[in-house]
C-alpha cells in the first residue's frame, strides 16, 4: 500500500455527508455478541438472570443479584471467514485476532440495619462491543466502470475548478478544493487530472465531461483492510428491594476507533479506451466518544424471573480523516500518479444510534439448571447525523429513513449443573436492519459453554458461531455494484471469575 505523508491538514466545511455512507453509520451502531464466557455460552440470554458481569451491561439490575463482591476477566479469540462474491468472481478470506473482551468487578454492600432495601451494588465493567480487524480481496469482471464515479461528481462543475493553476502544486489545488467546495470537487479533480475523464470543450466555463474509458468489460479488484474496535465502559449502581425486586442504572462511556484502507483496481482492453488501468485508493480514520444510559429491573416470583431494560441511544461525537490517491495507465503506457500529500480533516459531527428495549423471562429448576429467553427491539431507522438541519447531512439521513428498519432479536439459553460442573448452550436470531435486500441479511447464531466452580474462583469457556450476509457497495455513486460477503463469525472465550 502506498504511503502518505502529511503536508497539509485542512478543515473541510462542505459535503461531509458525501464522504460518509450508510455502511459506515451502521458499522458504528451495531454490536457483536461479546462478554464473559458464561454470558456467551447462553447466547446472551441473561436479561432476567443477573449475577454476571456481562449481564450488567445489558440489564443494570443484574449487579444487585450478586450475593457477594466479585470480579471477572475474559480473553477472547475471534475468527471471521468470508466467502466473497463480486460480479462473476469468487474469493475467500480468513482473519483472526485476540483481545481482552471483558473486564469488570461488582461490590456488594448489604444492609445490616434492616429495611426494605436489602443491599446496594456498585459495579464497573469494560466490554468490547465490536471488533473491526479484517482484510479481504474481491475480484470480478463487470460492465460498469469506475469512470462513472468521477463523471457523477464532475458534471456540473466548471472546468477551471479542475485545472491546476500555473505554478500551483497538486497538493495545494486538492487542498483548496476541499476547503472551498468540498469532497465532491476533490473527486472530480482526481478523475480529471488522472485522465479518467475529459472536458467536452476546453472552455473554463465548461461543465460537461466524458469518459476516456470505452464501454465493455472491466476486470476489477477490491482490496479492503481494516483495524479497530468499539468499546463500552459502564458505571453501575443497583439495589435489591425486599426479596423480589432488583433495580439498576448504568452510565456508559463509549469509544470508536476505526481505520480502513481500500483500493479499487480496474483493467480493460476495450478498443476505444485511452486509459486502460486505474488504481483508486481511499484511507479513512475514525475516532469517536459517546455517552448512553441504561435502566433495568428484574422481578423474582418463586422459580420465575422477569427482566426488562431500556438502552438509550448512544450520542457520539465523531472525528474523521481521509486521504486518497489515483494512478492510471494508458494504452501507450503513459503512467500518471496523483497522490496528494494531504489529510482531509473534517469537522466533528454527532451520530445518534438507535435506542433499544428488551424483555426477558427465565425459569430456574432449583439448583440443577435454568432456561432463559430474551427479546429485544432496536429501530435502526431512528439513527441520524446531527445537527439534522445541516444540509450536508440531508442525503445520508434520508438514506437512513428509506433503507433502515426496526430489528428484532431473539435469544434463548440454558444451563445444566452437575455438582461443580456447568454445561451451557444457546441460540440467537437477529433480523436484518435493512429493508428489502439492500444490506445485511438475518443473523443466526449458536453457542456452547462449560464452567467449573472451585468455590471462590470459577473458570468458564465458551464457543459461539454466527452466520450472516452483508453487501458492501464499492463506491457511494457511479460504481455501486456490491461486494457480497457470506460471513462465519466464530469466537472462543475464557473467563476467570473470583471473589473480592
Amino acid at each position: 500500500m502506498r504511503k502518505f505523508f502529511i503536508l497539509f491538514i485542512f478543515v473541510g466545511t462542505a459535503q461531509l455527508a458525501l464522504a460518509q455512507d450508510l455502511p459506515d453509520i451502521y458499522r458504528y451502531s451495531s454490536e457483536e455478541l461479546s462478554g464473559t464466557a458464561r454470558y456467551i455460552g447462553m447466547s446472551g440470554a441473561f436479561g432476567a438472570l443477573g449475577g454476571d458481569m456481562s449481564a450488567v451491561s445489558i440489564n443494570p439490575a443484574s449487579s444487585a443479584v450478586f450475593l457477594s463482591s466479585s470480579a471477572n476477566i475474559t480473553l477472547g479469540f475471534r475468527g471471521i471467514k468470508n466467502d466473497i462474491s463480486y460480479s462473476n468472481g469468487r474469493t475467500s478470506s480468513d482473519n483472526s485476532t485476540t483481545d481482552l473482551s471483558n473486564l469488570g468487578g461488582v461490590f456488594i454492600f448489604n444492609n445490616t440495619s434492616g429495611g426494605d432495601f436489602k443491599k446496594l451494588s456498585l459495579a464497573i465493567n469494560y466490554q468490547t462491543t465490536r471488533t473491526f480487524d479484517e482484510n479481504y480481496i474481491a475480484r470480478g469482471v463487470s460492465q460498469n466502470s469506475i469512470d462513472q464515479y468521477f463523471l457523477n461528481y464532475a458534471n456540473g462543475l466548471p472546468l477551471n475548478l479542475l485545472q491546476r493553476p500555473n505554478g500551483e502544486s497538486i497538493d495545494k489545488t486538492y487542498s483548496n478544493l476541499g476547503e472551498t467546495y468540498g469532497f465532491g470537487a476533490q473527486q472530480a479533480f482526481l478523475g480529471y487530472q488522472a485522465y479518467v475523464i475529459e472536458a467536452e470543450t476546453n472552455d473554463p466555463e465548461n461543465s460537461s465531461y466524458y469518459s476516456l474509458i470505452d464501454a465493455g468489460n472491466f476486470d476489477q479488484r477490491f482490496n479492503y483492510a481494516a483495524t479497530g474496535l468499539n468499546g463500552k465502559l459502564s458505571f453501575n449502581i443497583g439495589t435489591q428491594f425486599q426479596d423480589f425486586l432488583y433495580l439498576g442504572l448504568n452510565l456508559n462511556s463509549h469509544f470508536i476507533n476505526y481505520e480502513s484502507s481500500e483500493e479499487i483496481s480496474e483493467f480493460n482492453d476495450n478498443p476505444e479506451s485511452e486509459t486502460t488501468e486505474v488504481y483508486f485508493g481511499n484511507n479513512l480514520s475514525t475516532n469517536g466518544d459517546g455517552f448512553s444510559f441504561q435502566l433495568g429491573g428484574i422481578f423474582k416470583a418463586d422459580n420465575w424471573r422477569f427482566g426488562v431494560s431500556y438502552d438509550s441511544p448512544i450520542w457520539y461525537n465523531i472525528r474523521e480523516e481521509t486521504s486518497q490517491y489515483i494512478e492510471t495507465n494508458s494504452y501507450q503506457d503513459e503512467y500518471v500518479s496523483i497522490a496528494p500529500n494531504v489529510i482531509n480533516t473534517y469537522p466533528e459531527y454527532r451520530l445518534q444510534t438507535p435506542s433499544k428495549i428488551s424483555g426477558s423471562l427465565a425459569y430456574l429448576f432449583g439448583k440443577s439448571g435454568l432456561i432463559s429467553f430474551e427479546y429485544g427491539l432496536k429501530d435502526y431507522s431512528s439513527m441520524k447525523l446531527k445537527p439534522v438541519n445541516d444540509p450536508s447531512f440531508a442525503v445520508i439521513n434520508q438514506d437512513i429513513n428509506q433503507n433502515m428498519q426496526a430489528s428484532s432479536s431473539y435469544k434463548i439459553g440454558g444451563e445444566y449443573r452437575v455438582s461443580r460442573l456447568s454445561f451451557r448452550a444457546g441460540y440467537r436470531f437477529v433480523e436484518s436492519p435493512f429493508k428489502s435486500d439492500n444490506g445485511t441479511g438475518d443473523l443466526t447464531g449458536y453457542t456452547a459453554g462449560l464452567g467449573y466452580d472451585f468455590g471462590s474462583l470459577s473458570l468458564n469457556a465458551a464457543y459461539s458461531l454466527a452466520t450472516y450476509k452483508e453487501k458492501e457497495p464499492l463506491l457511494n455513486t457511479g460504481l455501486t455494484q456490491p461486494v457480497l460477503l457470506d460471513r462465519d463469525l466464530s469466537k472462543v472465550v475464557i473467563s476467570l471469575n473470583f471473589g473480592l
